[in-house]
This record gives structure tokens, sequence and C-alpha cells, in this order.
């Protein structure tokens, strides 16, 4: 992939929960392009938020290499952690309480991050009338968050975030409270903010439809990455396709999709036969058999 801007190599991460270890990630490898937009979906507990909270400084893996332009997570200390936070992720999570504070109004929320990283003030006014003009709210600046509604808070927030220029923007189930047609403007914001400013736009969610609206989708399963959906476009920049494919890692290993699975009653083992243009696929049967009555026997005893 060209202009990579995250690199993640058989990136480990290992909780530890009591006297029980989980593996949140198990080798997992994943490219990301600057300026790509892209879903991270998956099931609860498949290790798609443990990624995107690796990718923002929130948390540190456990082995294996993960890039973020000339940022190398694995080794930063606390210190350049926060420094990595402020300068280059903007966060937009989905409960709207974590975005915006009640008390400022939608253009000094805004500002808040630029003041902190001691912006001066004309610049802010600026910079923050501008990103709200972006997200469609250039007539909401002096509304505090409880006279907006909840599609109009996820759009300042998605202003916040982007108010201190950053390379990435993580968006985290940012549609999940909202109705389609307050989700289709969120979408087209952040599309928006990603083609002017070049971000690197990484969203995670459960939903799977969310495909149509971004570049390239990734599904996530047990801690490694399962499927890619990619959108290729014409000349014209019209979609013209949209494909699923398996992902293959650089170990050779791939998931099968669990419809697949589940439809061959595929199970412990598989056969393997290399073809001239392809590699097939079957369920062991005359093992499965075998396995069957063997355990059926130790069920007798």
């Amino acid at each position: 992939m060209s202009d990579v801007f995250i690199e993640c190599d058989n990136l480990v991460k290992i909780y530890k929960v009591a006297d029980l270890e989980v593996v949140a990630l198990q080798g997992l490898d994943l490219q990301i392009a600057e300026g790509e937009m892209m879903a991270l979906v998956g099931p609860s507990g498949s290790g798609k938020s443990t990624l995107m909270n690796i990718l923002g400084g929130l948390d540190q893996p456990t082995a294996g290499k993960v890039r973020v332009g000339d940022y190398n997570l694995l080794n930063m200390n606390r210190r350049q952690q926060v420094l990595y936070r402020r300068r280059m992720v903007g966060f937009v999570w989905q409960q709207t309480a974590r975005n915006l504070l009640p008390y400022l109004t939608a253009q000094e929320n805004v500002e808040l991050p630029m003041s902190l990283n001691h912006v001066p003030g004309k610049e802010r006014r600026a910079r923050s009338r501008h990103l709200l003009e972006m997200v469609g709210l250039g007539g909401r600046l002096n509304h505090h968050p409880d006279r907006l509604s909840g599609g109009e808070q996820q759009r300042v927030a998605i202003a916040v975030a982007m108010a201190n220029q950053p390379s990435l923007l993580l968006a985290d189930e940012p549609t999940g409270e909202v109705d389609s047609e307050a989700a289709n403007t969120i979408f087209d914001s952040m599309r928006a903010l990603a083609d002017e400013a070049r971000v690197t736009v990484v969203i995670v969610t459960h939903d799977y439809t969310v495909a149509t609206r971004v570049d390239r989708v990734v599904g996530f399963r047990d801690g490694r990455t399962s499927i890619e959906v990619l959108r290729r476009r014409g000349d014209n920049g019209v979609d013209i396709t949209e494909e699923e494919f398996a992902i293959l890692d650089r170990a050779g290993r791939l998931q099968l999709p669990q419809v697949f699975i589940e439809s061959l009653d595929m199970r412990d083992r598989v056969k393997l036969r290399l073809r001239e243009d392809h590699v097939g696929v079957y369920p062991d049967r005359d093992g499965q058999s075998d396995r069957d009555g063997a355990n059926g026997k130790e069920r007798e005893r």
C-alpha cells in the first residue's frame, strides 16, 4: 500500500484480569493509507476498540509493532503519549457527554482545545467558525449543547476533534445514538473534513452498513482482521463495485467467514488442494466421521 500512515505488524495486546490473561489482539496485521476513511467493524470483544485505544495513545500494546506517521507507539512514555494525543489525534466518542462541555457554546467548545494548545485568540475564533461551517453549523455558534439535537452535537464534536489540526481522527460509534438522516450528515461532515485536510479517519462500529459510506471496511474477529470490503471508484468518482475479501496475514493465516464454516459444517481441520489458479478448501468428512465415532464411544463408556 502506498503512503502508509498507520502500520500494525504482528500486534499483540494481553490484559490481566485477576489471575487470568485475556488476549485482545492476537498477532494483528493492518495497514492504513494517509487520508483514507475506513471503518473497523465486528462484534463486542473482537479487538476493534482495543486497537482504537492503542492508535489513540490511550493504551500500549504488549508486543509487535505499531506506527502512526513518525511515531512508534510501542515505546512511548506517559509524557510522549500526552504530546502524541494533543498533536496527532482527534477523538469523537459515542456519548456526547465525553465530547462537549455543557456550559460552553458550540464555538467555545471548539476553541477550548486550541486554548490549551496556546493558539492565539483571533486564530482560535476564525478556525472554530470555519470548522463549524464545514459541518453545517455556522448558524449554531452560540448554542449550548442542550439546545442542539443529537446529530448536531456529534457534528460539533467532530469540529472539536479537528480543532488542533490532527492527522488522525478516531470515531467510536459516532452514529450509534442518532437516526439514519443524522448519521448520513455526520459521515458527510467527516468526509468533507478528511478531504480538505487529508486527515486519516478510522471509525469503530458494529454497523456493517457503514461500508457504503467509507473507502474500506475491515472486519475483526477473535483479535485479528478477518474480512475486508473495498469500494472501487471509476474515473468519474462514481462507485462502480463493492467487493469483499478475506485477509491473508504475513504468517499465511486467514479466517473463513463464519457463514461458510457453518454451511459446510467445517470443524477442527480442513483439506487444502492447490489448483492452477486457486486454492480449494474442503471439509474433512472422513476425519470428522472418525472423530464423531470415537467421541460417541467415549460417551458410552
